[in-house]
């Protein structure tokens, strides 16, 4: 399956098929990281995204796609330019949380809705929610809370924690700290993009710890994971599906296997959807989808329902439909919560080897479907 492109001035202008239920075309913006160490996060958002837009045939949408390079400003820049010159209706694609607070109030703020396929950063499920931000992805805690859930049940007393200093890496570790129940070995917060552990690693080693936690997306997760096992520390790794998935796992190697981490989605979640999905990826793409091109997937999917309904003109009438999430997500059930962030189950996996490649499998179940993030108490919504 071939996607038709038109690249001008550095945007990619796609458009699917053709409306039954949008009078005039819809334009949706997509602002993702294309460049340098988080690439892979947003490719694959963007192909899942893609992916879903070529399937329906049923919608007349223009996609803008830009990389925003992981750079706040850089998103804002691009952010006001689909806003003013492209005239989307509907932004989307940041995968890092500090460029969603860079760009996701002022978006919104414009009567423009922002649809997170990925960052879900505290302050936007609670005090700072509005009514045209939804996240299809999740709130940023939520699988951290599942792996602090996950270590006390892997008898986890003594654990050393770290992620990058960002905001998704403080709502990691707050999150993880929310449910664990053991002692804290160590508590860290790394450079953004960090290439070179070593300091990190002898203060594992160091600290008595009987494992370790770690949130580490992207390129800084596959550095890691390759200075520790070369470092010769043997303790157990627990994680969230972000810092262990499809994205990262060929370059980790051997060293990722039979790391359990936490997600909501998982390769070999056995529902109709999700099994065409992943066939369909792989034919498309010529890979197995990561967590994040099922988000993007998702995030298409959740986009088309609202408007079989509803016009994005009509805000009050797309944002109910938006709401109604009428689609067959990848994950199974899914809805939102008060706050527009989704109440799902999240599961625990496992690295593991299938047909000499890497991937994960669900061992178990950490949360229900009932679940939800804390920060929905905040929304006045």
């Amino acid at each position: 399956m071939k996607m038709k492109a038109t690249l001008v001035s550095g945007l990619v202008a796609l458009s699917f098929g053709a409306s039954a239920a949008q009078a005039d075309t819809v334009t949706i913006g997509m602002i993702t990281t294309l460049s340098g160490g988080g690439a892979g996060l947003g490719v694959d958002v963007r192909d899942g995204f893609q992916l879903a837009l070529e399937q329906a045939g049923n919608a007349d949408i223009r996609l803008v796609v830009e990389d925003d390079a992981q750079r706040p400003e850089t998103a804002v820049q691009i952010a006001e330019r689909m806003i003013q010159s492209e005239r989307a209706d509907i932004l989307t694609g940041i995968i890092w949380s500090n460029l969603a607070m860079a760009v996701v109030p002022s978006v919104v703020a414009q009567d423009i809705f922002y649809i997170s396929p990925n960052a879900g950063p505290s302050p936007l499920a609670g005090a700072n929610c509005h009514p045209n931000y939804f996240n299809a992805a999740w709130q940023n805690d939520t699988l951290h809370e599942a792996a602090g859930q996950t270590a006390n049940e892997q008898g986890y007393t003594n654990t050393f924690i770290m992620a990058p200093n960002y905001p998704a890496g403080t709502d990691a570790l707050n999150g993880f700290k929310r449910y664990y129940q053991g002692e804290l070995a160590g508590e860290l917060f790394t450079q953004v993009g960090q290439t070179d552990y070593a300091a990190e690693i002898a203060q594992i080693r160091a600290s008595g710890a009987d494992s370790v936690f770690i949130f580490l997306p992207g390129g800084m997760g596959i550095s890691f994971v390759r200075q520790y096992e070369q470092s010769g520390v043997d303790l157990p790794i627990i994680s969230a599906g972000f810092s262990f998935d499809q994205d990262v796992l060929p370059a980790m190697g051997s060293a990722a296997l039979g790391v359990i981490n936490t997600g909501q989605w998982s390769p070999d979640l056995n529902n109709d959807t999700n099994i065409a999905f992943v066939a369909d990826f792989q034919e498309a793409y010529g890979r197995l989808p990561s967590i994040y091109a099922s988000q993007g997937f998702d995030t298409a999917n959740l986009i088309l329902s609202a408007l079989n309904t509803a016009e994005v003109s009509d805000q009050d009438a797309f944002r109910d439909a938006l709401r109604a999430a009428e689609f067959d997500s990848v994950r199974g059930s899914f809805a939102f919560a008060s706050n527009h962030h989704p109440i799902h189950r999240i599961y625990v996996r496992e690295v593991v080897e299938v047909d000499g490649a890497l991937t994960n499998r669900i061992i178990g179940t950490a949360f229900e479907d009932d679940y939800r993030d804390i920060h929905g108490e905040n929304c006045s919504m």
